[in-house]
């Protein structure tokens, strides 16, 4: 007879692995964007889904600190849309670049890895080269963002989103 082995939390482990405590508040966040990843949330977007979808209630603050700490580790990627507004989302370690579509109409933000479907490898290739360029002079801890802004098809045809 094997021997049981416990299974390993996938949230504890990425929490350990990133020298960040495996505190109920992270494991809250990071699980809740993780289970969400073509998402981005503002800081009040993402508070409200876990206050309505937990036991465990978050101040602003706490939720503020958290979101930071987990960027800078590299589990989220943080972007600051047209609006000046922060949204964060989770950070596959395969990923190194997550294009998205920001409407600066209805200011909805859309992943576009779906519409760009074979194209979207091409897009992955040259965000690594770009990276492994700048890490060859130096910098770490780098993240790419490809932001496209224009009016969503919905805003442009006047539909309801």
């Amino acid at each position: 007879m094997a021997p049981l082995t416990p299974s390993v939390d996938p949230i504890h482990a990425l929490l350990s692995a990133h020298g960040l405590r495996r505190t109920a508040a992270a494991r809250l966040v990071l699980g809740w964007l993780l289970a969400h990843p073509d998402t981005s949330y503002t800081h009040a977007q993402l508070q409200a889904a876990l206050t309505g979808d937990s036991a465990l209630v978050l101040d602003r603050v706490t939720l503020y600190r958290l979101i930071d700490r987990l960027t800078q580790v590299g589990l989220l990627l943080c972007r600051v849309d047209a609006q000046r507004v922060r949204r964060y989302q989770a950070m596959p370690a395969s990923v190194h670049a997550i294009p998205h579509f920001e409407c600066q109409s209805c200011h909805r933000d859309s992943p576009l890895a779906g519409a760009l479907k074979a194209n979207a490898q091409d897009l992955e290739r040259a965000g690594h080269t770009a990276l492994e360029a700048l890490k060859a002079l130096g910098y770490q801890g780098m993240s790419l963002d490809f932001a496209v802004r224009g009016v969503c098809a919905d805003c442009a045809t006047g539909s309801t989103p």
